[in-house]
């Protein structure tokens, strides 16, 4: 199936083969934009009478997604999927048309973890559809990167519906869905995101491709093995040194995504402006993304990051977040 109005490449169809080996699937099909593979998609999956349950930690493409679809939703407390999906249609109880789960693999502000196995099984026992964004998992985690289903033991023929984006690991643009060749070939016809919008450039496509097969080994190097091992190494060093400083550190080990609390949405400018002082770039987040007393930074750690680099780093924030509470 062709993008209407940019063209397919060779490199598009190489690219798709790429992905669904990839993360395990059968087939998939990419797109130009991230946050519009998930907010634009979940409309094409499920209408009035369906049933979305969403994780409340969900990101907002997901959120607003899941309200230009016309389904009926109901939000679960973080990682702890109830009986929802039993409970039937309001008033009539009938059963629902269709009942999409939808989760994350690392949750981005919380650097949590989804817990994938008990929502696969609850999801099998139901005849729910498992969604599971993998936007800040894929390439990070598991043992050859291939995400949460990888580190949790999962089998990949248990979510039927895997997302992703290629904005994290795999430094370039866009994102796609990977699901059986039915799923897909039905998402190629009736996806507007697919049919009308510009797709991904041709090098941005190419440069996804070969961070792939350097995760995969096929560049003839140990490159992927060793970055995969770094950016663990990084992340469960880093997030310690935290902890051992007296930060409250969200999210768990394995994960490359460390918010530090601050708390006081009034620290969070000038503790972002003192650590750029010291030629440290920090992202710090605030309302609306987070509610407004939960204010926080939020650390992603890279393979590429040395040891005295994130030593220097652990000074750098210790000293002035310490500066900046003395100071409001």
């Amino acid at each position: 199936m062709l993008f209407l109005l940019s063209g397919t490449t060779a490199v598009h169809g190489e690219l798709e083969e790429c992905v669904a080996k990839f993360v395990g699937k059968p087939a998939a099909v990419v797109f130009g934009m991230g946050y519009l593979t998930n907010s634009a998609i979940i409309s094409v999956l499920i209408g009035k009478g369906g049933l979305i349950i969403s994780d409340s930690l969900n990101h907002t493409s997901i959120i607003n997604g899941a309200r230009g679809s016309g389904a009926t939703i109901r939000v679960f407390q973080h990682n702890i999927l109830k009986e929802h999906i039993i409970e039937g249609q309001p008033r009539t109880h009938r059963p629902w048309k269709k009942t999409i789960v939808v989760v994350e693999g690392i949750y981005s502000m919380e650097g949590e973890i989804c817990d994938l196995p008990e929502i696969v099984s609850v999801c099998s026992e139901y005849k729910a559809y498992v969604y599971l964004d993998e936007a800040h998992s894929i390439g990070a985690i598991g043992k050859t990167g291939r995400g949460v289903c990888e580190l949790l033991g999962v089998d990949t023929t248990e979510v039927d519906i895997m997302m992703g984006t290629f904005t994290k690991s795999l430094g370039s643009c866009g994102g796609y869905i990977a699901g059986s060749k039915d799923l897909v070939q039905y998402l190629k016809q009736h996806y507007p995101a697919h049919l009308y919008a510009t797709s991904i450039s041709t090098p941005a496509a190419q440069q996804v491709i070969s961070a792939i097969k350097v995760i995969f080994g096929v560049d003839g190097s140990n490159r992927g093995e060793l970055k995969l091992a770094r950016i663990r190494e990084n992340s469960n060093f880093f997030r310690a040194e935290l902890q051992k400083m007296g930060f409250k550190v969200l999210g768990v080990y394995e994960s490359p995504i460390m918010p530090i609390m601050l708390y006081n949405p009034a620290k969070i400018a000038a503790f972002s402006r003192e650590c750029l002082r010291e030629n440290l770039a920090i992202v710090v987040v605030s309302f609306p993304p987070i509610p407004l007393l939960l204010a926080r930074a939020r650390i992603c750690n890279s393979a590429s990051h040395l040891r005295e680099d994130l030593i220097k780093a652990l000074q750098v924030e210790f000293t002035r977040f310490l500066s900046i509470v003395a100071m409001i």
